[in-house]
């Protein structure tokens, strides 16, 4: 899959309406007034008028601004402030109030804490299952610089999915993420799936990546025990991120996800669309 030229026309498959009704109004309203951060907005996903209109949300903690400064992502970078110790509290209330049922929780990357953020992590959703029996909890973590006593702290507030992205092929790592190493997303991966709660990871296409690598690397997370996958379309957020190589279409998308499953994923979801948390509460 190489790169063509550098101002591809949007497919038609991609144009999505964000929706403006009372829902999607009253799930921004709760968001705002808490003074949190979603990765719906902060992302440009393009599916937050379906959540929103579902009243669902993806909360981003640890504050707006990340210690990295990835050529894809449209998050703040830079020297973030202090941590809310209210956050964990203000997120649990927030889910209440929403009356979620499933909630997903994602960060920034915290490098400059001691712990990258795990406590924060941990102590947001002890809080969150406290005002809220009964719910069940997909986290989408950092990679914590691959340190297993901090993963640690995360995994033994059990949440039922946690997720890590690879995000890209091996090759486009380095030119894509910051920081992260593809070698060291699977072994967070591989330590998520032995403490036997279901590892899951997402990936972009339209990077420039291969038909190749795009299985090598589905193979890969497999074989570091992910059995959840998330497979969409890059789409650039900003003139300052990274151009889109290409736009991949409905139809092979859909051949991914079978390709996936025969590898042995146990839930796959794959679609120009698709984001991390997207019809997060089917992998469960």
């Amino acid at each position: 899959m190489s790169c063509t030229h550098s101002k591809l026309r949007k497919p038609e498959w991609l144009r999505v309406n964000l929706g403006n009704n009372e829902d999607y109004s009253a799930t921004g309203k709760i968001i705002k007034s808490k003074s949190l951060h979603t990765i719906c907005e902060s992302g440009k996903c393009p599916n937050r008028g379906e959540c929103w209109n579902r009243r669902t949300a993806t909360f981003m903690i640890a504050g707006d601004i990340c210690t990295r400064s990835c050529k894809f992502c449209n998050t703040k970078s830079g020297r973030p402030l202090p941590l809310d110790k209210e956050e964990p509290f203000k997120v649990a209330e927030s889910v209440r109030t929403l009356g979620l049922k499933h909630a997903v929780i994602t960060s920034v990357d915290r490098d400059d804490l001691p712990d990258y953020g795990a406590a924060h992590w941990a102590e947001t959703i002890r809080q969150v299952k406290r005002i809220n029996p009964g719910i069940t909890i997909e986290v989408l973590i950092p990679d914590f610089r691959g340190n297993k006593v901090f993963l640690q702290q995360v995994i033994d507030v059990r949440p039922d999915i946690i997720s890590h992205n690879i995000e890209t092929v091996e090759r486009l790592t380095p030119l894509i993420r910051s920081v992260a190493k593809y070698t060291t997303s699977l072994e967070v991966l591989e330590y998520i799936a032995s403490s036997g709660i279901p590892a899951k990871s997402g990936m972009m296409l339209g990077l420039g990546e291969t038909r190749e690598e795009i299985i090598r690397t589905m193979e890969d997370l497999h074989l570091s025990g992910c059995t959840l996958l998330s497979v969409g379309q890059y789409l650039q957020p900003s003139k300052n991120n990274v151009e889109v190589a290409e736009y991949i279409t409905p139809e092979i998308f859909a051949e991914y996800k079978s390709l996936a499953l025969n590898i042995g994923f146990v839930h796959v979801e794959s679609g120009p669309l698709v984001r991390s948390s997207y019809h997060s509460i089917d992998y469960l």
